[in-house]
């Protein structure tokens, strides 16, 4: 079984993309994040020509997440328990498009956008952190109904752990930027804390872990990435992990998003 995560920023302007890449890579569930579309204009015509059945949560032209699955497409679910929501001041709060989760071939998989943060002093990092602790609550409760679950927590976590999953940390630093403060990496080690495993880390070490170069600045042509997306499993799926790639020729491509698809197979 073969599971991919991609931000693949905006699925209207890739839909060609994604159609060949669907065609190349054949994954058997592939969670996509940050489709940007709403439900109605969301392109189900090129999942339906590739034999996969799509579940979508899609609000507005941002955000927006997904999953994609020939192995069957169960108990769908928009938005995880008591996710928060968020509003700018004076607009009301709404739950956005940033979870969905469903059960393909016997794993229960979640397709997660992290909010960015945005800044440190910004209300969008209050967000991001309760955010993130109300998944951790949610992710102890469904492991401890069920200690042997097959679960995969899989997308875009906006968050880097270590020094090393950043092209340069001082800049980082200097620059008071998010994804590497100390809240952020103690949410994401939380996260693990609960139960779930990084499978990604030890087979794709360092830089071969980088899965997001931004558009400005040369950074794909100098390999200044950052290691964001991953892929999260319960003890009783990590134990099936065989192999994870990074498939760096989909981000060198035109056109393409600035995330590169992450794909794991299993036993």
């Amino acid at each position: 079984m073969k599971i991919a995560t991609w931000n693949i920023n905006s699925i209207r302007a890739r839909a060609d993309r994604l159609e060949e890449w669907l065609e190349t890579h054949e994954p058997d569930v592939l969670a996509l994040q940050e489709t940007k579309t709403k439900d109605d204009s969301f392109p189900w015509d090129v999942f339906e020509f590739m034999g996969y059945d799509v579940a979508h949560f899609g609000l507005n032209q941002w955000n927006g997440v997904a999953i994609a699955s020939r192995v069957g497409l169960e108990d769908v679910q928009r938005a995880f328990p008591s996710q928060p929501a968020f509003g700018k001041p004076g607009e009301p709060e709404v739950v956005e498009a940033r979870a969905i989760g469903a059960t393909c071939n016997g794993v229960r998989i979640w397709s997660l956008y992290v909010p960015n943060g945005r800044g440190l002093d910004d209300p969008h990092m209050d967000y991001k952190m309760r955010w993130m602790q109300q998944l951790r609550t949610s992710v102890e409760s469904w492991l401890a109904d069920d200690p042997n679950l097959q679960l995969a927590l899989v997308g875009d976590w906006n968050v880097a752990p270590l020094d090393s999953d950043v092209w340069d940390i001082d800049f980082f630093r200097e620059n008071q930027l998010t994804h590497v403060s100390a809240p952020e990496r103690a949410a994401f080690q939380a996260m693990l804390d609960a139960g779930l495993s990084d499978v990604v880390r030890d087979l794709l070490p360092g830089t071969e872990g980088y899965t997001y170069w931004d558009y400005q600045a040369g950074r794909l042509s100098k390999n200044e990435g950052m290691r964001i997306d991953f892929q999260l499993y319960s003890q009783a799926l990590a134990a099936r992990v065989k192999s994870a790639t990074v498939d760096t020729e989909e981000r060198a491509g035109e056109g393409t998003s600035d995330h590169a698809p992450l794909i794991v197979e299993l036993d």
